[in-house]
């Protein structure tokens, strides 16, 4: 192996996780962090200025989220190698973060040595799907998707409006609205609008911000 070290950049908007990547990655003999963001904004600007080797994202950032930096990234500069890491282990934010262009998905609690690997590994060109993540991901591919319309529908019902009020904010009819829900309840397996709202906020099909 060369002399070259693995040039990383950490974005995450919890400084003692930052503190703590750093701490085991400046430990490894061929790693550094060359910079580190709070946001996504931040995270697309030190991309873009450094080019680092590979980039550790988290998915819930401030401005920008992780998916949203890593479309802003991939745009300008398309060979960029990206570690989602991360708290969130629904199968929908697993399944856009791969469909986006991460090359991997970590969870926050792996072992420090399946971090240290995985970087290794999307340096070489390979990708890193753990067996955990790939499992839900499979789950995500098989459920029925949501209509773009059914995913507004959904959001208006996390944000506690009645289905009058959702035909109002759509500019649809009420009875239109009852057949979107009633879809939407059969999609996630739902017998009622509270257990739907549950679901998708657990599959991270929506989050509350």
């Amino acid at each position: 192996m060369g002399d070259a070290l693995i040039r990383i950049l950490i974005a995450d908007d919890h400084p003692i996780v930052r503190d703590g990547l750093n701490a085991v990655i400046n430990d490894q003999p061929d790693m550094e962090v060359v910079a580190e963001a709070a946001n996504g904004k931040e995270t697309v600007q030190l991309a873009l200025q450094q080019r680092p080797d590979v980039l550790l994202i988290d998915l819930r950032m401030p401005q920008l989220n992780g998916v949203e930096a890593i479309h802003a990234i991939r745009a300008e500069w398309p060979q960029a190698r990206m570690i989602i890491l991360t708290t969130y282990d629904g199968d929908e934010d697993i399944y856009r973060a791969l469909q986006a262009g991460a090359q991997a998905y970590l969870l926050k609690g792996m072992p420090r040595t399946e971090l240290l690997d995985t970087i290794r590994a999307i340096h070489a060109g390979h990708k890193r799907i753990p067996p955990e993540v790939a499992a839900k991901l499979a789950e995500r591919i098989s459920a029925s998707q949501l209509t773009e319309r059914e995913l507004e529908v959904l959001q208006l019902i996390v944000a506690g409006q009645s289905n009058k009020e959702i035909g109002n904010s759509l500019s649809i009819t009420e009875g239109t609205v009852k057949a979107h829900v009633n879809s939407i309840l059969g999609k996630l397996g739902a017998s009622d609008r509270t257990q739907a709202v549950t679901e998708a906020l657990r599959r991270g099909i929506v989050h509350l911000d």
